[in-house]
Order: C-alpha cells, then sequence, then structure tokens
C-alpha cells in the first residue's frame, strides 16, 4: 500500500510540477555540503522571490514529491536536494523535477558500500547526471576546490561557474577569520572584493556562502540583500552549531554526518579556534572498500592541525589514530571501543573551557557520549544502530 501511495504521490507532484510553468528549479547535489548549500541558496533567494525549499527531515525519495506538493501557485523558485545513494537513483529524480541551475558541491566515497553506489566512478557518474539534464540555456556552478568537480565542470560544455577558495574560480574567497560568533571572509567576484559575514561556522560556511552568492547572482539577487541574508544565517544543530557542552566545555557538534571531506572541513575549522581542542571522532559509515584508506585520511589531515587531545571511538577509528599518533604527543590520543568507554575516557581528560567537537556518522549516534556525561541513562550500546532519530528522544536507547 505505501509504494501504491508513493507513486501516486509522485504522479500527482508530476501534475503539478508541469502546472507551475512560473517556477525556476535549482538542484543541489554532491557527497557533502548539500543542505547548508540549500539553506544558503534558499534564504538568499527569498530576499527577492517566493521560495519553497527541500525538507531536511526526509529521504530524498520522499523528498522531491512532498516538496512539490507543497509547492504554492505563487512561489517563483524551487529549491531541491538531489540525494542519491543507489545506481539510477538521479534519473528517478530527473524524471520528476529537472532543474534549470544546478549546484554540485563535492564528491567523496560516500555511499561507496556495494548495496549502494558500490564505488567513487558510480558516484561520480550518478551526481554529474543533475549537470547533464540541465537545458541549454541553464547554469552549472562547481566546486572548483573538489578535484573530482573541477574534472566534471572542465568537460561540461554549456554554462558554468566555479566557486572556492583558489584564484582560478569566478567566484573565490580569501582571508577567511572564524570563531564561535561565525565565519567572514572576502568574496571576489571579478574586480569586485566583498566582505561577507555569516552566522554560519567554518569553512562549509564559506563554500555553501559561496554557492548561494553565484545563484542569486545568475538570478538577479542585490549585492545588498545577499549580505543581509548572509549575515542571519545560523547553524542546524549537529552541523557545527555551537552549544553548552558537559563538564563546563563548549561543544561544536558536528555529529549529525560524516564523510571524509566533511570531516576535515570540521577539523580545519576547529583547529583555528582558540583554546584546548578535542576531539571526539567516531567511525564515518558507507565507504565500502574505501573505508580503512578513507579513515587514515583523516588521521594524516589530524597530523597538520593544532589538536590538543584526539579520541576516536569504534573500530574504524583505529586506523585515523595510526596515522595522528606519529605527529601527536604521547597521552594525545585515546580509543574507545563504545560510547561507554568513550564517556569514561573523556571524563578524566575534559577540562573546564575546552573546546569539544563531535563528529561521526548519524548512525553512530555520536551524541550517546554526551547525554552519558551529563548523567542521562543509556542503555544501547550499538556501533551502529538504523534508528534515525536523535537518542535523546528514542526509546530504545532504554532497554
Amino acid at each position: 500500500m505505501k509504494k501504491i501511495y508513493h507513486k501516486i504521490r509522485r504522479f500527482l507532484a508530476k501534475i503539478w510540477l508541469d502546472i507551475n510553468l512560473q517556477l525556476t528549479v535549482v538542484g543541489v547535489t554532491g557527497s557533502y555540503g548539500k543542505t547548508t548549500t540549500v539553506r544558503a541558496i534558499s534564504d538568499v533567494l527569498s530576499s527577492k522571490y517566493s521560495v519553497n525549499k527541500t525538507d531536511i527531515n526526509l529521504d530524498t525519495i520522499y523528498n522531491l514529491p512532498i516538496t512539490i506538493l507543497k509547492t504554492k501557485i505563487w512561489n517563483e523558485i524551487l529549491v531541491l536536494e538531489y540525494g542519491v545513494d543507489h545506481v539510477g537513483e538521479m534519473d528517478f529524480h530527473l524524471s520528476l523535477a529537472r532543474p534549470k541551475i544546478a549546484v554540485l558541491t563535492g564528491i567523496t566515497p560516500v555511499h561507496a558500500d556495494k548495496d549502494l553506489l558500490g564505488s567513487l566512478e558510480n558516484i561520480i557518474k550518478e551526481k554529474s547526471k543533475l549537470i547533464k539534464a540541465l537545458p541549454e540555456d541553464g547554469l552549472a556552478v562547481f566546486n572548483w576546490d573538489d578535484l573530482y568537480v573541477r574534472e566534471i565542470g572542465n568537460e561540461f560544455k554549456g554554462r558554468k561557474l566555479f566557486y572556492g577558495t583558489k584564484k582560478e574560480a569566478d567566484i573565490w574567497a580569501e582571508k577567511i577569520k572564524i570563531n564561535l560568533e561565525g565565519t567572514e571572509f572576502i568574496l571576489h567576484d571579478g574586480k569586485k572584493e566583498i566582505l561577507v559575514k555569516t552566522g554560519l561556522l567554518g569553512y562549509p560556511a564559506v563554500y555553501a556562502c559561496l554557492a548561494a552568492y553565484t545563484v542569486a547572482k545568475e538570478l538577479g539577487v542585490e549585492e545588498k540583500m545577499i549580505l543581509e541574508k548572509f549575515s542571519n544565517l545560523k547553524p542546524l544543530t549537529g552541523r557545527l552549531s555551537v552549544e553548552k557542552g558537559p563538564l563546563g566545555t563548549t561543544l561544536i557538534n558536528d555529529a549529525k554526518r560524516a564523510n571524509p571531506a566533511s570531516t576535515i572541513a570540521g577539523l580545519r575549522t576547529l583547529s583555528e579556534l582558540p583554546g584546548r581542542k578535542v576531539i571526539v571522532l567516531g567511525e564515518m559509515g558507507e565507504l565500502g572498500e574505501y573505508s580503512e584508506k578513507m579513515h587514515r585520511e583523516v588521521g594524516k589531515e589530524i597530523g597538520r592541525l593544532k589538536i590538543d587531545v584526539l579520541l576516536g571511538v569504534g573500530p574504524l577509528t583505529k586506523y585515523i589514530i595510526e596515522e595522528a599518533k606519529t605527529s601527536l604527543k604521547e597521552k594525545q590520543f585515546f580509543w574507545a571501543k563504545d560510547v561507554f568507554e568513550a564517556a569514561e575516557i573523556l571524563r578524566k581528560i575534559l577540562k573546564k573551557g575546552d573546546l569539544l567537537y563531535l563528529k561521526a556518522s548519524l548512525l553512530r549516534h555520536l551524541e550517546r557520549v554526551i547525554l552519558i556525561l551529563e548523567g542521562e541513562r543509556i542503555d544501547c550500546g550499538k556501533i551502529v544502530c538504523h534508528n534515525y532519530s536523535p537518542c535523546a528522544t528514542c526509546r530504545k536507547r532504554l532497554s
């Protein structure tokens, strides 16, 4: 019955989208940074247009038709997140909605398990389909700093713009400054230099703002309105959000999602903040044959950054520690088999005023560490739990 209901919903969504000829569809895809980019684009465009956007709380299989059916006849822009984790899924999305503007945020081996996309090659192929679906007068927007995305962009023959932190990009950022209140940087657009300030935190914020600026410029939004919207953006919980931490610490909560690129971006962000930095890393899931390699890459990056203490939680994080400890001093790195052991280690090493950084794939539910430190009862010790609900609202945490 659910499948029948969903087919009917998709059929109705297709009809509704075909009726709403006034809509310009902006599509965002990539292995990381999609949700923040969708938010930034939607907020900026809302200063000039009536905008509807993807609901971040739903799987994209259901999200696209539900979002489309929520579109009103007065909406002018529809910003959709095209998430894919199976071969052929992008075709499924595109049969429903094709974009006029497409943004490709980045490529990394997430969803590379055999029962998902299976390989980096398949990931690249699947994500690229969004770009290839553009009409002749469409615009493709690429992240220059991501090597795979840059290659896709260089091969694309249609209208395109690159954004990034290098001068080679069409829209680029420099002089990036990060603090607990947000991020500021100089945006270069041709000969123009624009000071951008946003409540979003870190390098992911820079990329999201650059992409949003590029799309907004294409659609004629005034620079003043773009900057005003940027300044009002705030992080979503679990996506580099600053929160009150346990034991007198400040929590940098980045545990909503994790893949190699987003983890390294989060660690680079943390390393630029003042104070003693304690990072707790859980496993990055769905990396398939790339699991060991990608966890080791994160470990190597930690060795280049200003990090005071590293704690890995779960079997795969041993690879992170093996690489990182070649640069870290003894007693700067720890490993825990589960969240209970991790909490006990943190009780001994955390100091008042520390910056406590949390990062792991969603289904590792690393937030349990914080709940334990705050005195909450947690009985569930699974390394991987396939319940997408936060542990604080999950009855199964109490067995």
